[in-house]
């Protein structure tokens, strides 16, 4: 629910609408209900290949760290884990408290990847969106789904 409300004061669209618009466009998307403990992603034995977790709160990476799957989301998260799996979490918050550190370090050690949305201007960016699309580039990038928002250093952004 707290994620709901975020998503429309930051992106200022309700998040119900943005589901019915990314099935529309993709088709084979399901939105689960963070309550539903008894979906297929709550189990190891759905072979997921990865997960992304975007935006992730250090409320998030808390729990994840600490192996409470109170929710769907940490629980998917947790089976990411367990069965060794790629889990890649898109933190958001700053400044880092030496408890966000420390539990992103423990995360980390375990395999899971860490990746703050940092802008980057070695790629020259001219707009937000071009940092937005780089990052979203190094994420696709990191999860071996080729895209034309990687970027590698050195060479022409044309």
């Amino acid at each position: 629910p707290s994620g709901k409300s975020v998503c429309l004061y930051e992106l200022e669209k309700n998040y119900e609408e943005m589901i019915d618009e990314y099935q529309t466009l993709k088709g084979q998307f399901h939105a689960y209900p963070n309550d539903d403990f008894f979906s297929k992603i709550a189990s190891g034995s759905y072979k997921a290949d990865a997960m992304v977790i975007i935006p992730c709160s250090m409320g998030t990476v808390s729990k994840v760290a600490n192996g409470i799957s109170d929710n769907l989301l940490t629980r998917a998260a947790d089976v990411m884990i367990k069965e060794h799996r790629r889990l890649i979490l898109i933190t958001r918050e700053s400044p880092l408290s030496s408890i966000h550190l420390e539990n992103m370090l423990k995360l980390s050690k375990i395999g899971v990847t860490i990746m703050p949305p940092v802008p980057a201007f070695y790629n020259k960016p001219k707009t937000l969106d071009d940092s937005i699309n780089l990052s979203v580039g190094r994420m696709l990038e990191s999860l071996d789904i080729e895209n034309p928002f990687h970027k590698i250093w050195g060479e022409s952004n044309e």
